[in-house]
């Protein structure tokens, strides 16, 4: 019996490959803008049927068809999208990775001495314990026994004299 039912739904699905592949495969092909992966986009939502045993209705499998593939079209574009932004980033990652480690160091050097030379000292030991320590304004202000408005308005100076200090001129 089982068998008997296995051999109607493969004759069935065969009928609507034969029945309805072009213009899935028109759809794929306007959708994705790629002749083979097309055909795979179409083969693979006859190849789900085939595995799923759920029934087809007649009158609606032409809508069903069509919706698939352009779901599964939106899948393979989702993917191609999520492939270029990761290409992307290692990209990015590797221009990052092949800085000379002098320049970094030189950068990170010129960054401290030019916290170490923030005036008022307050601006200094703010920006450390923000940006050093990790403190919100908050647990700045309790323990520098002043208020928050104050805390920020210590933050904004130093980084503006940073920003002064550490960016280099255009001409």
């Amino acid at each position: 019996m089982y068998i008997e039912c296995m051999t109607d739904r493969k004759r069935q699905i065969e009928r609507l490959f034969r029945q309805h592949y072009r213009a899935m495969y028109r759809l794929a092909t306007i959708l994705l803008h790629d002749q083979e992966e097309s055909m795979d986009v179409v083969h693979d939502v006859f190849a789900r049927l085939l595995v799923d045993g759920r029934p087809l209705d007649e009158t609606t499998v032409s809508a069903f068809l069509l919706s698939s593939v352009r779901n599964q079209c939106l899948n393979v574009i989702r993917d191609h999208k999520i492939d270029e932004r990761a290409r992307q980033f290692l990209m990015l990652e590797s221009e990052v990775s092949s800085r000379d480690v002098e320049d970094l160091e030189t950068e990170i050097s010129t960054l401290h001495q030019g916290v170490a030379d923030l005036e008022p000292p307050a601006c200094r030991e703010v920006i450390l314990l923000h940006y050093r320590d990790g403190l919100t304004f908050r647990e700045i202000a309790e323990r520098l026994n002043v208020s928050e408005t104050t805390v920020y308005k210590h933050l904004r100076c130093g980084l503006d004299q940073l920003r002064l200090t550490l960016t280099p001129l255009e001409r």
